[in-house]
C-alpha cells in the first residue's frame, strides 16, 4: 500500500481546499495521473499520482481543507505490510507510517504536470515533519538554519523547540505588540471571509510594510517615440502571434538599467547583513484576477527578444486569470513591475514583494503640453514610480537608476541596439 500524502509544494504553503477528484475508490491511476485539484492561496495545483495502483480510499472531501502532510490517497500499488498508521503530531516517525498495512510515505515535491522537476544545484530540500514545519513558521525559525535528529537528517519539532530556546534573544528584533480592536458589524452590514488568496496577499503585504523601509521616488518621462514605434509595428506583431503592448518594452528597459545596477535585482539578508545579488533576472508583472492580485514572472527576461517577452507576458496573464498558474511561475522573481494605467490611473506608491527590494509603477500614458527646445509640443507622457528598499538603496541609487531605465524606455531602437 502506498500512502499518498500532500507534499510541501513550496513557497509557505501549508494547507489547501479540496476542489475535486479525477478518481474515485476502487479506480485504478497511474503514474502521473492527476488525481486531485486543490485550491491553495497561490494557485490550483494539479496533483498527480506518484504510483501505478488501484485507489484504497480518499482523503478528505470535496470542499474540506487538507494540510501539507495529511494523506490525500491509499493506493494498492503491490506492496504488504501489516503496521497501522500513527497520527502526525507523533514527529519523525508519522511521516512513514501508514493506514492500511505498511505504506510508503510521499514526503518528496511532486510537480503539478508530469515533468521532471528541476531544482537549483545550491537548492536542497529540508526533511521535516509537518508539525515542525508549522512550529518553525509560528515561531519565526529559518528551519533550513536547524539540525534534525530524525532518521536521514529530518528535523522534529522538538529539533525546533531546542533551537528557538537556544537563540540568543538579546540580538532579535522584538517587534512591537500591536492590539487590534474588534470591529463590531451593525445589523445592516455583511461579513464575507476572504479567500485564500487574499489571505495570502494580506500576508504578503503585512510582511513587507513591516520590514522594508519603503520610500517612492516619482518621475514622469516623455514616450513620443516609444507610443510612434509600437503604432507602427503592432499590426507587424500580430502576423507573427504577438500583442505588442507597451509592457515588453518596460520590461526589457528595466532589464538594461538592472544590468547597469544590480542592486536593484537583489534580496537583503537582514540576519546575516548580507546583499544578495541574484543570478537571474525575473521580472514579475503584478495581475490583477477576479479572486486577487497575483504575480508570476518571466524567468531569465534578459534572454528573451521582445517578442518572446510578450508572449511570456500574455501567457502568464492568461493562466493566472483562470487560475491554472503552476507554483514554478510564481517562484524565485527577482523585481516586479505592477501597470497603475491599465485602470486608468496615473501613478501610484507600490509596496515591495518581499523578499525583492525594488518595484517598478507604471501609470497611464496620456498626452500633455510639453517644452521641447523652448517651444511648447503635445507630447505623450509615462509617470513612473520607483519604490526601494532604503535598508541597502539611497536616494541617489534610486534617482541614477530612474534615469536609466528612461534613458532606455524612450527611445525603442536605442533599447534595442543596446539589448544583450
Amino acid at each position: 500500500m502506498y500512502n499518498f500524502k500532500f507534499a510541501d509544494i513550496g513557497e509557505g504553503i501549508h494547507e489547501g481546499k479540496i476542489l475535486e477528484y479525477n478518481f474515485k475508490v476502487g479506480d485504478k491511476i497511474n503514474e502521473g495521473d492527476t488525481l486531485v485539484v486543490i485550491e491553495t492561496d497561490k494557485v490550483n495545483a494539479e496533483i498527480p499520482c506518484p504510483v501505478d495502483g488501484t485507489i484504497k480510499e480518499l482523503g478528505p472531501d470535496v470542499g474540506k481543507v487538507v494540510n501539507v502532510g495529511e494523506t490525500l490517497a491509499i493506493i494498492d500499488d503491490g506492496s504488504e505490510g501489516n503496521e497501522q498508521v500513527k497520527n502526525d503530531n507523533e514527529d519523525d516517525k508519522s511521516d512513514e507510517a501508514g493506514v492500511v498495512g505498511e505504506l510508503e510515505s510521499s514526503d518528496e515535491v511532486i510537480e503539478s504536470e508530469k515533468q521532471e522537476q528541476k531544482e537549483n544545484n545550491d537548492s536542497r530540500r529540508i526533511l521535516a515533519t509537518p508539525v515542525a514545519r508549522k512550529l518553525a513558521n509560528d515561531l519565526n525559525v529559518n528551519i533550513e538554519e536547524v539540525k534534525g535528529t530524525g532518521e536521514q537528517g529530518r528535523v522534529l519539532r522538538t529539533d525546533i523547540e531546542n533551537f528557538a530556546n537556544s537563540k540568543d534573544e538579546s540580538i532579535e528584533i522584538k517587534k512591537p505588540s500591536i492590539e487590534v480592536p474588534n470591529i463590531k458589524a451593525l445589523k445592516s452590514d455583511r461579513r464575507e471571509k476572504i479567500s485564500s488568496l487574499r489571505k495570502s496577499v494580506v500576508k504578503a503585504m503585512t510582511l513587507s510594510k513591516q520590514i522594508i523601509p519603503h520610500t517612492t521616488m516619482i518621475d514622469e518621462l516623455n514616450v513620443t517615440k516609444l507610443v510612434s514605434f509600437r503604432n507602427e509595428y503592432k499590426e507587424m506583431a500580430k502576423t507573427e502571434g504577438v500583442k505588442l503592448t507597451y509592457m515588453p518594452f518596460i520590461v526589457k528597459a528595466l532589464v538594461q538599467a538592472i544590468k547597469d545596477y544590480p542592486i536593484f535585482n537583489s534580496s537583503y539578508d537582514q540576519e546575516n547583513e548580507e546583499i544578495i545579488y541574484r543570478g537571474n533576472i525575473n521580472i514579475g508583472i503584478a495581475v490583477d484576477t477576479p479572486d486577487g492580485l497575483i504575480v508570476p514572472n518571466i524567468k531569465n527576461a534578459d534572454e528573451l527578444s521582445l517578442f518572446e517577452i510578450a508572449k511570456e507576458i500574455e501567457r502568464l496573464a492568461l493562466l493566472a486569470k483562470d487560475r491554472k498558474i503552476q507554483m514554478s511561475d510564481l517562484q524565485n522573481g527577482t523585481i516586479t513591475i505592477t501597470n497603475f494605467g491599465a485602470f486608468d490611473s496615473i501613478s501610484g506608491t507600490p509596496v515591495i514583494k518581499h523578499p525583492e527590494v525594488a518595484i517598478m509603477g507604471i501609470g497611464k500614458i496620456s498626452k500633455k503640453p510639453i517644452v521641447i527646445d523652448n517651444e511648447i509640443m503635445i507630447g505623450d507622457i509615462l509617470p513612473l514610480s520607483l519604490t526601494f528598499d532604503h535598508r541597502i538603496i539611497d536616494g541617489g541609487d534610486g534617482g541614477r537608476f530612474m534615469i536609466a531605465f528612461k534613458k532606455y524606455l524612450k527611445d525603442p531602437l536605442f533599447l534595442l541596439m543596446n539589448s544583450r
